[in-house]
């Protein structure tokens, strides 16, 4: 039993470093993401912003009011068929 004690014990340690080492990486953005690996590690999921130009933000939106539209008029010409 000294050695599941012992080993438990070693595990405890080196959880603790490797929180410290994730924090680090952390703080100095080195990482955009930190997977939590245990039920002690509640690390806050960072996201990069990604930036969209205007031109490419106009040019989604026309193509999703495209589709939404064809998407209404499916449903238009359903329902006059039944």
């Amino acid at each position: 039993m000294d050695i599941l004690a012992a080993l438990k014990q070693e595990e405890a340690k080196l959880q603790k470093q490797l929180t410290g080492v994730r924090g680090a990486i952390v703080a100095l953005g080195g990482a955009r993401t930190v997977a939590a690996t245990g039920p002690g590690n509640r690390a806050k999921k960072t996201r990069a912003k990604r930036v969209v130009s205007a031109a490419l933000r106009a040019r989604l939106s026309k193509m999703a009011k495209e589709r939404w539209a064809g998407i209404k008029a499916g449903k238009q010409k359903a329902k006059k068929a039944a």
